[in-house]
């Protein structure tokens, strides 16, 4: 549980690293995440746009925990199962209850800066009207458009013993209509908000008024239902959401074909059972109880919400074109030099290895070196994992085209990837009709590693090219989420590549590494054995240094490892985004961890690991984080930066920045809680300054406002090829 400042019980120096009151719970810990986010939207030194932006996000965050993390614990319960499966050993009951106190609290917060956000949106041109605020030539115009436009899509549905309760949608917005006959009798009635139609209508413009208003559907299909009902009185209305439980569950003995086997799980998470029912504040008691029987909900599973429901439909008012001065500043990802001067992807990469810092270097570099192996006559093979891509990915027709070419394509293609499920299966089938070989992996793990492998015909015989990241092949998200992205030619890294796309699809023995960390087979292991050398070097004196910049820290065996590290006086900083078991500042315990997050403009998503081992640090990247479905569950790839002005770029611009900003970082408390780091002397948002660090028009080194970890950067030395290498920098404009 998350406890205050003030009550929270703090665990003396004795007490066992196994105990529950050590850990944090992960779903508590998971909503504080979603607090960070919805506080972005609450700051008001965002722009207005960005903000509303944050809200849509924090609903969308909401739903996939009720859809994954909630029907989870509603289905123990149901089960019996009174504890859950974390360290912190809470009672599943008390988990729920819990949530659903945070939960009333964050939507009580939601709507309170909606309100505030819409008011001032108003000074500015842009609307959200609700019925109340539409005069008569308002609902004249719209009920036209009702008529021409939407009411041939709407279906009424009425309730009663021939017409049973429908299978509602997961996440569907509907409106529930009290309906009264003239000759006595009622009965409710349905109607669904169409999801194929926009969530806000464009009101026609006025001449003293908003430059851009707009009405929720569901009030202008309210404003209408009686031409959905004629005959009949309506007594009154009300919209409401619900929420299923969408997680996949397939019983690995007993699949045999595991598209198949998806496939089914698909059709049956759109109707899975209900987990939250989303209601007005209006809606008289009448109304929730028939709801709440109809979808075999308690009283906790309802949510009532005084204000627009859905707000994931804000990011439709975020999209409207103009109003720059409510927006972030625009960027554009910017090109790297090595690639830029280069002929081909290929000669780049042979001048040595490359490091991209996304999204503020374009991920366009990675989509062209699959496109230029697919057109290439001397590529003869490409293999590649995808886990998520876009709903129209360049890579994948890059692989069709591959494919077509003759080339021999092979993918492992993770249809087990959560919400992406669908999308995977038509790439799959689209892959396998261009003739590529398209495998699906484990049957008990996820692929998540991100490995791309190209076999190129050259003068000097057979190479390989290899790329790395932290992050997924897809465009759209490179452009929202903070990945770093490796490729090299190197014969140890490329050797690697090939047994590891070996061992996914010919399902042989695992290998052994000479440069990747293989999880589930070695990278727990690893870790805890680079955490223990940290614990050794800090006792003989060289001094013991861990930093982590990951998504979420879980894993019991790397939390205790890394308590033994502060018993031990080893000075840790973990950045980590998202849910975190780990208290930090216990006395005796954790008081030399730091932990903080940062919650941007950009989704913090890149992974990396450093460890001081005495003095000649060790820094790896990869798609691994310290939760135990990492490390026990999926196949993950973490992989060193040893090139020296790389490694120095990944640890004193990249790590460093983040460590040290204090604009947008929140550091957490041992009770659970986290606070605004607070601010130096000197302001540092460390996504504003790698947006510089990117910007190729910049001529002058950013100040060094950052403590040093390490050496400095190594000098340059003679090259014995002419070309600029990209590891001097990884980019246009000057390094660090």
């Amino acid at each position: 549980m998350v406890d205050s400042p003030d009550t929270f019980f703090v665990p003396g120096p004795d007490t066992p690293l196994k105990d529950p009151s050590l850990y944090i719970n992960r779903e508590l810990s998971w909503l504080a995440f979603n607090r960070r986010v919805l506080e972005e939207g609450e700051d008001p030194t965002v722009p207005l746009l960005e903000r509303l932006k944050f809200l849509a996000i924090t609903e969308s965050n909401l739903d996939e925990f009720f859809m994954v993390r909630v029907g989870g614990l509603q289905q123990k319960l149901y089960a019996g199962v009174s504890y859950g499966s974390g360290a912190d050993h809470l009672p599943v009951r008390v988990q729920v209850e819990e949530i659903g106190r945070v939960v009333r609290q964050m939507n009580l917060a939601t709507y309170q800066c909606l309100r505030e956000i819409l008011g001032k949106l108003e000074l500015e041109g842009i609307s959200i009207r609700r019925l109340d605020q539409m005069d008569d030539n308002d609902r004249t115009k719209m009920a036209e458009m009702f008529r021409s436009q939407i009411f041939q899509v709407l279906t009424p549905l009425a309730i009663d013993p021939g017409h049973p309760f429908p299978r509602l949608l997961n996440k569907s917005l509907n409106l529930a209509v009290r309906l009264a006959r003239p000759t006595g009798g009622k009965m409710f009635a349905l109607v669904q908000v169409p999801s194929v139609l926009p969530r806000f209508i464009a009101l026609p413009p006025r001449v003293s008024g908003p430059k851009h208003a707009f009405l929720p559907m569901e009030d202008l299909i309210r404003l209408q239902l009686p031409e959905l009902f004629p005959g009949l009185n309506i007594e009154h209305v009300s919209a409401f959401r619900i929420t299923r439980d969408s997680d996949l569950e397939i019983d690995n003995d007993e699949v045999d074909d595991l598209l198949k086997a998806v496939e089914e799980q698909i059709r049956k998470r759109k109707q899975g059972m209900a987990v939250r029912l989303q209601l007005e504040a209006s809606a008289p008691e009448e109304t929730e109880l028939f709801l709440s029987q109809a979808l075999d909900l308690d009283i906790h599973d309802v949510y009532r919400t005084d204000g627009l429901l859905d707000l994931t439909g804000l990011f439709q008012i975020h999209a409207i074109p103009g109003y720059p001065h409510l927006r972030d500043p625009h960027f554009l990802p910017h090109p790297v030099r090595a690639f830029e001067d280069a002929h081909s992807p290929f000669e780049a990469i042979r001048a040595g290895d490359i490091l991209l810092h996304h999204p503020y270097e374009t991920f366009h570099h990675v989509v062209e070196f699959i496109e230029e192996a697919a057109r290439d006559e001397r590529v003869l093979a490409i293999k590649q994992t995808l886990y998520r891509t876009s709903s129209d990915s360049a890579i994948v027709r890059a692989l069709q085209r591959a494919a077509d070419n003759g080339k021999q394509v092979t993918v492992v293609m993770e249809i087990k990837a959560r919400l992406d499920e669908e999308r995977n299966i038509v790439w799959a089938r689209e892959l396998e009709k261009a003739g590529a070989h398209v495998v699906f992996g484990f049957v008990g793990l996820k692929t998540h590693c991100k490995v791309a492998l190209v076999v190129r015909r050259e003068d000097e015989g057979i190479r390989r090219y290899v790329h790395l990241s932290t992050g997924n092949y897809n465009p759209q998200t490179a452009r929202l989420y903070t990945d770093l992205a490796f490729f090299t030619c190197r014969e140890d890294f490329c050797e690697d590549a090939s047994l590891l796309f070996n061992y996914l699809t010919g399902y042989c023995q695992p290998p052994k590494w000479r440069k990747l960390v293989v999880a589930p087979t070695h990278l727990q292991q690893f870790m805890l054995d680079r955490i223990e050398q940290e614990i050794q070097h800090q006792k003989e004196g060289k001094g013991g240094r861990i930093i982590a910049k990951i998504n979420g820290l879980l894993e019991p065996a790397i939390v205790q490892a890394l308590y033994r590290a502060s018993q031990a006086g080893v000075k840790t900083d973990i950045i980590c985004r998202g849910i975190c078991a780990l208290r930090p500042g216990i006395p005796g315990i954790s008081e030399n961890i730091r932990v903080i997050s940062v919650i941007d403009r950009f989704l913090e998503h890149s992974r990396i690991f450093y460890f001081g081992n005495g003095g000649d640090p060790s820094v790896h990247i990869g798609s691994a984080d310290w939760m135990d479905r990492n490390l026990s569950r999926r196949v993950e790839v973490v992989f060193p930066i040893e090139e020296p002005a790389l490694k120095h770029r990944v640890v004193h611009e990249i790590l460093e920045m983040t460590r040290t900003d204090n604009v947008k970082a929140r550091a957490l408390l041992p009770s659970g809680e986290y606070r605004r780091v607070k601010t130096g002397k000197v302001r540092l948002r460390s996504q504003e300054q790698f947006l510089l660090l990117a910007d190729p028009a910049r001529h002058d080194p950013l100040p060094d406002k950052s403590p040093r970890l390490a050496s400095p950067p190594p000098k340059s030395q003679p090259a014995e090829n002419p070309k600029p290498k990209a590891g001097h920098a990884g980019r246009k404009g000057p390094a660090t």
